[in-house]
């Protein structure tokens, strides 16, 4: 039995059934999971659990949580050897996004300097 979005289809001996019944657990128990997440993050707001500073360490850990349980529940992407071409495309995105963002705040930054 599979604890945490286990993916099925594909392995010998199972049928196109359990394959299925597979993956419907996988997609339930990653929509829960990220129902879960994002309702903690909600609450951590309206509550005003803690400081500001620990509210946004709270929020940041649950952020990184729910986009480990997309990529495993719902990309269905794991850390085998054979998936290492989906962790090469999952970097460069990240870095190219990374890029954009950054230039993105050097840009809205410089302008602030230039307006005060």
């Amino acid at each position: 039995m599979h604890l945490l979005c286990g993916v099925f289809a594909g392995v010998a001996g199972v049928t196109a059934f359990q394959a299925l019944r597979g993956d419907f657990i996988t997609y339930a128990t990653g929509y829960i999971l990220a129902l879960a997440l994002t309702a903690a993050a909600f609450a951590v707001v309206y509550f005003h659990l803690g400081s500001p500073a620990t509210g946004f360490g709270i929020i940041l850990a649950l952020g990184l949580v729910q986009v480990i349980v997309h990529m495993r529940c719902f990309l269905h992407m794991s850390l085998q050897r054979s998936a290492r071409s989906d962790l090469t495309l999952v970097l460069f995105s990240t870095l190219i996004i990374a890029l954009m963002v950054g230039g993105t705040l050097v840009i809205l930054f410089n302008l602030r300097m230039r307006m005060m």
